[in-house]
């Protein structure tokens, strides 16, 4: 059963927030979808939009900018929030990089986050089957994101050869295994069996990719936390050994706000529509 929140048009389309009973957080979920105009008359492809730590499905819908091209090219963007909500566990709200607003797009395995924070199986499975069940929408889908959404868009492409017809991301954390943000939330959600992280990390899966879906990935050369936390040379080198095609533009002068995703979102929003058609 789903709650409708909000409804707002935008560019002949609309803008559509729900709450819904999450099976696989076991609580309520909120997500964002907006609906082209041409949602009136045929179905629709959908791009999965996963966005970073501190974030709900507000801040992607607000500030990237994205709605007047999705328009234009007939394309659906569903929005999930970026943990479960309503939990109290011990360092829950303690910090922005774990916990709520959080969820890394895993499926934690440590108690008492392995009750709730299964935000893989929520953006692989129970969404899309809600989406394409309730939306005049097609089952071509295709996932982007930003900072911890942009890696939570490459593990979930990788992990599911023909799930997605393209992928890209923004500032993603493509080795989280290596660097302070991923080994916080992968040590309280998943344990210190760090061989275990491994099939949580784009630059792990790589190689072992059933699929060679092509990457496009943008990357502000401003950004503040481009050495410490993302690291792009490392997916860089790995896509290079397994033959896997990327596309990695690093943007001079350019951050890691919404700024930035706001400054190339059409050209993320064409390449997938390509993809998608």
């Amino acid at each position: 059963m789903m709650e409708l929140l909000s409804s707002t048009k935008s560019f002949g389309g609309w803008l559509k927030r729900y709450r819904h009973e999450s099976l696989s957080v076991r609580g309520e979920m909120t997500f964002a979808i907006y609906l082209p105009p041409q949602a009136e008359t045929q179905k629709v492809p959908v791009l999965y939009w996963l966005s970073g730590l501190t974030c709900t499905d507000e801040n992607f819908t607000q500030k990237a900018g994205a709605f007047r091209k999705a328009a234009e090219l007939g394309l659906a963007i569903v929005c999930p929030d970026t943990s479960p909500r309503g939990t109290d566990y011990p360092e829950e709200h303690e910090s922005y990089d774990f916990g709520s607003g959080a969820g890394f797009y895993i499926n934690a395995t440590v108690a008492p986050y392995s009750n709730t924070y299964h935000m893989y199986d929520y953006v692989v499975q129970e969404l899309p089957h809600l989406v394409e069940t309730h939306f005049p929408v097609t089952d071509k889908r295709s996932i982007s994101g930003h900072s911890m959404g942009g890696h939570g868009a490459l593990i979930c492409s990788l992990k599911n050869p023909g799930k997605y017809q393209s992928v890209s991301a923004f500032s993603p954390i493509v080795n989280p295994t290596q660097c302070p943000w991923g080994e916080k939330a992968f040590s309280g959600y998943l344990g210190e069996d760090r061989a275990g992280w491994k099939e949580w990390d784009a630059t792990c899966l790589i190689e072992q990719a059933e699929e060679r879906l092509p990457l496009l990935i943008d990357q502000g050369e401003a950004d503040n936390f481009l050495e410490e936390q993302l690291k792009p040379e490392a997916l860089e080198a790995a896509c290079e050994k397994a033959g896997h095609p990327i596309t990695l533009r690093r943007q001079p002068g350019y951050d890691h706000s919404y700024f930035f995703i706001a400054s190339f979102i059409d050209e993320h929003l064409e390449f997938h529509s390509k993809a998608l058609s």
